[in-house]
């Protein structure tokens, strides 16, 4: 049987379904909350599933989407033809159909966040010849029941790239990579992260990382929420949990999403500059995304667990910076491959600097595109970015430099940011205004202020409070 991750276009999905007798046709989106959601048909008749492949169907938008009225909800949500995988976890064989929403006209829905994604990416291209690629870092729990004296007990904390035995879910991670390859996912590696406990509410709490090849901004934020789709369907299988929580204990390791990003003109990566440097073009970029970081967690840190992550200072950003390989800045350059020649058809994104302050809650299509809006904005405006790059610049440690900005410690200071940059994101269009009085008023709905420094000292709240947020996302 033919992938189906490799389908392209009307006809091979038809021909695919009833040449392998599929049964069930599922339409898939991801709406605000960035979780992937399941509209189901049975795939018996052959012109109904023409139809649908063709024109989609009607659902309640003021459902998926919060600044839709019921009173005028009707959307539609129409197939993507190029993007079908079988579905790796349903009894019945099943084609699942990835989709875009459409307003009353047939238009993108202006507010879907892959619509906004599209309008940064395209603005980007057509005023600086730049397209940005991504690769993100998705950090995650496992939760298990904790076993009675459990063999080859793994250490606080020192998890990284362990292997098994003392390394539990192991063969579970290796089995979500290769899930992922059957859906169409290119991944970079797996690896077993710092994180480990094995007395968290009477469970062992195991940290993992599974990191994905460069791609689009796109196509890299819905490989984000495809991936959390098949982690979460992967553990379930095996009767155990897993969590994408920025924090699960104070004392544990927070998890994070960090993106790689390498910025493209003509197909040459512009982040390395013909001397094997940092380039002026990304010191610009750098500058940009320094310049709104402020306001971009109102996007990549969207609840108020991201900020209990951001102020433990275990390898999370807690000021605006930037630096050469150092773990605590906002922005760091990884160790390039300087003494290895990248061929022709070789990978043109080798060379990347890492946005570290996200973490896995964010809205990856519109975090992607503030980080769109930020490149562009230090691209335009090169005096004042290169002078940011310059003046946030950091290495070896902090403690260099005294004037440095912190980054947002609440929803609410985040809020208050975004309201602040507002103009940035929804110059050109992009970003619409109600999209961002929308996101503005559900983070200073959690009224959370001071909740980093006061929930440490209040250990029943936190604990209330890390479980209400474990299946967010």
């Amino acid at each position: 049987m033919r992938s189906a991750s490799n389908l392209s276009g009307k006809e091979e999905i038809l021909k695919f379904i009833f040449e392998n007798n599929v049964r069930i046709l599922n339409l898939c989106h991801i709406p605000e909350d960035g979780r992937l959601k399941t509209l189901s048909f049975s795939a018996a008749n052959r012109d109904r599933v023409n139809d649908i492949l063709g024109f989609g169907e009607r659902v309640d938008g003021s459902n998926l989407f919060s600044s839709i009225e019921p009173g005028k909800s009707d959307i539609y949500v129409m197939p993507n033809v190029n993007r079908a995988f079988a579905d790796p976890f349903s009894t019945l064989l099943t084609l699942n159909v990835l989709c875009d929403y459409l307003d009353e006209n047939g238009k993108p829905l202006d507010i879907a966040p892959k619509s906004v994604l599209a309008r940064a990416e395209e603005h980007l291209h057509s005023s600086a010849n730049i397209t940005l690629k991504a690769l993100a870092e998705l950090e995650f729990y496992v939760i298990a029941k904790q076993q009675d004296d459990p063999l080859f007990q793994a250490s606080s904390d020192k998890n990284y790239h362990e292997s098994a035995p003392f390394a539990k879910f192991q063969d579970l991670r290796n089995e979500a990579l290769a899930t992922l390859d059957l859906v169409g996912i290119p991944t970079k590696y797996g690896h077993g992260e710092v994180g480990v406990t094995v007395d968290w509410n009477n469970s062992v709490v195991e940290q993992h990382e599974i990191e994905f090849r460069p791609q689009s901004l796109s196509r890299m934020a819905e490989t984000v929420a495809v991936a959390k789709w098949v982690i979460r369907n992967v553990c379930a299988r095996h009767s155990v949990s897993v969590s994408f929580i920025p924090k699960i204990d104070l004392n544990h390791a927070g998890t994070g999403m960090h993106v790689h990003i390498c910025a493209l003109r003509n197909g040459n990566n512009v982040i390395r500059s013909p001397g094997g440097n940092l380039g002026d073009e990304a010191l610009k970029i750098i500058g940009g995304m320094l310049k709104l970081a402020s306001s971009l967690a109102a996007f990549g840190n969207p609840t108020p667990v991201s900020y209990l992550r951001l102020a433990a200072r275990k390898e999370s950003p807690m000021h605006i910076s930037w630096g050469a390989r150092n773990r605590l800045a906002l922005i760091r350059v990884p160790l390039w491959w300087g003494f290895k020649k990248t061929t022709a058809n070789g990978e043109n994104c080798r060379e990347t600097f890492e946005y570290r302050a996200p973490d896995a809650f964010a809205n990856v299509y519109l975090l992607l595109a503030g980080l769109a809006v930020a490149a562009d904005y230090g691209l335009k405006n090169s005096k004042e970015s290169m002078r940011i790059a310059e003046n946030m610049h950091v290495e070896e440690s902090e403690s260099e430099r005294k004037n440095l900005k912190a980054l947002p410690r609440s929803c609410n200071e985040a809020a208050a940011n975004l309201d602040k940059d507002r103009l940035y994101y929804e110059a050109y269009e992009v970003f619409p205004k109600k999209l961002i009085d929308e996101t503005a008023k559900k983070l200073r709905a959690f009224n959370d202020r001071n909740m980093w420094r006061d929930l440490p000292n209040k250990p029943e709240k936190l604990e209330k409070t890390i479980i209400e947020y474990l299946d967010y996302g």
